[in-house]
């Protein structure tokens, strides 16, 4: 059994005990975290209607947080010396899939 989630703007598909980083979602190390599903496969059964899809949760929990590659960049404009450098490292969230519930 699958499904496909969406967080931060982002679709992911999980199964249950998988591990995997999101964009950053404010929560606590340890606590519970439910996402209401897109599609959810278990074996021929298909669910994808919302009205199908009404009580479906996809339950997981939070492992912790960690810092993506760092991007660098630099502006630069001729013949007036301004020239500038910066960098940003994206905060994710890694969770762990604990429980697909049809309901």
């Amino acid at each position: 059994m699958y499904a496909v989630i969406k967080s931060g703007g982002k679709q992911a598909k999980v199964t249950e005990g998988e591990i995997l980083e999101v964009e950053r979602l404010h929560v606590e190390v340890g606590e519970e975290v439910e996402f209401d599903p897109i599609l959810v496969v278990d074996g021929d059964t298909v669910m994808a209607k919302p009205s199908e899809l009404s009580s479906a949760k996809v339950t997981a929990k939070v492992v912790g947080e960690t810092k993506g590659p760092k991007i660098e960049g630099f502006t630069y404009k001729n013949k007036s010396n301004n020239h500038r450098r910066w960098g940003h490292r994206q905060i994710a969230t890694t969770i762990e899939i604990t429980q697909i519930a049809k309901g």
